[in-house]
């Protein structure tokens, strides 16, 4: 007996490769990590655009190898295949992500969605949605990038987590966060003034004091992308770490 081929919301990857508009998407019950199917799509030559997705995930994982709880049909657990060309936009993508996806989240929830340095979207402190990309490279030239996104669509069960408004369908959030991130991608050179006021104005951690990746207070993005952050008198620029926050305001 031929086995029925794996559906997200009752729709093939076929046709979720339509509606979606996307040359090719990959869709299973359940997988250790999008990021890790990606990768294999990426080195087998998958065309940009090829996405997977799961409806749970065993072994997700965020930013520095932290888990990413992903239960099944709970939210929106996607690795997009991307491959840019521009060096400049890819230091800075996944800050662009993040704010591409701000607003399409914003659309699913009363509250006000904010965003945390490098990869983060939050409700009230709580994080809602976080990506994270991984770059593959072929003689100093970037071959594919992996972006992996996890959004709660239902309330996981535990801490300090969020979800959107009860009721919203994972693929009507899809169909709209899909066009939002390749916009992202195909964006080139570092930050303009524009992306760094719209970042500042939802920046969750602006002018609140910090311990990691280095003590001060949060003074914003610079248009590379790093953290500006303030210590007597002076200016550093984080590069790389995660950002942690003192308590209190």
């Amino acid at each position: 007996m031929i086995a029925a081929p794996a559906t997200w919301e009752s729709e093939t990857g076929a046709t979720l490769a339509r509606l979606l508009d996307l040359p090719r998407v990959e869709v299973m019950s359940s997988v250790r990590s999008t990021m890790d199917v990606a990768h294999a799509l990426g080195s087998a030559g998958a065309a940009a655009g090829s996405l997977v997705l799961a409806d749970a995930q065993t072994a997700g994982r965020g930013r520095s190898g932290k888990p990413w709880r992903s239960q099944s049909g709970a939210g929106i657990w996607m690795t997009l295949l991307e491959r840019p060309n521009d060096a400049d936009a890819l230091s800075v993508l996944s800050i662009r992500l993040g704010l591409k996806a701000a607003p399409v989240l914003q659309r699913y929830t009363d509250r006000r969605v904010e965003l945390k340095w490098p990869n983060d979207l939050l409700l009230e402190g709580r994080k809602l949605a976080g990506i994270l990309v991984e770059t593959r490279w072929r003689e100093r030239q970037v071959d594919w990038v992996a972006i992996g996104v996890g959004v709660n669509v239902g309330m996981p069960d535990e801490p300090n987590a969020a979800a959107l408004r009860e009721g919203t369908r994972r693929i009507e959030v899809l169909a709209e966060l899909i066009p939002a991130l390749r916009a992202a991608v195909r964006a080139r050179g570092l930050l303009s003034q524009e992306e760094l006021h719209r970042w500042a104005s939802s920046d969750a951690a602006i002018g609140r004091r910090c311990r990691s990746p280095t003590r001060g207070v949060v003074r914003g993005l610079a248009p590379d992308g790093s953290l500006m952050i303030e210590c007597d008198g002076k200016t550093a620029l984080a590069r790389a770490g995660s950002l942690v926050l003192e308590e209190g305001p």
